[in-house]
């Protein structure tokens, strides 16, 4: 039997991105967000406040990436999410991280995270309820020791974060145990034969 627990948040896991925006003056800010999507094949949508050092210069510059944090740099990834550029300018620099321009947005890659979608902001949503910003995925980047044999991300060797709003808890992605569009086939097809 479940117990009624209120109104909680329980979505999981959540991803832990790397949001990273040059301020106008080509200056790297990076952000930790676990409130962010893929809305279609090429686009991704994150739930960011407005008050944000990286919200706002994405709104600047009209560009920005988003990197999977990963165990090897946890401590870093968290820092971004403690520290806020509206109040720390060298928030990134006191890190040690590495920052590139982007060949394909006006945005900072950030060389140690594996994987980087290069985004160009799309469109900013405002309600009443939420703000966001909609990126178009130009290009993504990833790191080879994180390939498969074929060229393919393989996520299980990734080591990715993600977030436990449960208890603030960061856990690492790993094992495959099914395969999309196939774990549910036998259910598909006696529900078809089922129809007939």
């Amino acid at each position: 039997m479940k117990k009624a627990l209120g109104a909680v948040p329980a979505v999981f896991p959540m991803p832990v991105l790397m949001i990273a925006a040059y301020d106008e003056n080509g200056k790297v800010n990076v952000m930790n967000a676990a409130w962010g999507m893929i809305s279609e094949m090429n686009k991704i949508t994150l739930f960011i406040g407005e008050g944000h050092k990286t919200t706002q210069n994405i709104h600047k510059t009209k560009a920005f990436t988003v990197a999977l944090a990963d165990r090897e740099h946890m401590e870093a990834a968290d820092f971004f999410g403690i520290a806020t550029g509206n109040m720390m300018e060298d928030k990134f620099e006191r890190t040690g991280f590495t920052a590139v321009k982007s060949e394909f947005v006006n945005a900072p890659v950030i060389e140690e995270f594996p994987v980087v979608m290069e985004c160009e902001l799309e469109q900013t949503i405002y309600t009443d309820t939420f703000h966001a910003v909609v990126g178009k995925i130009v290009n993504t980047s990833a790191e080879e020791k994180v390939l498969d044999e074929n060229g393919k991300i393989d996520p299980e060797k990734i080591d990715a974060l993600v977030f436990d709003i449960f208890q603030n808890g960061y856990y690492v992605v790993g094992e495959k145990v099914g395969k999309a569009w196939n774990a549910g086939a036998n259910m598909m097809k006696a529900a078809k034969a089922e129809q007939k």
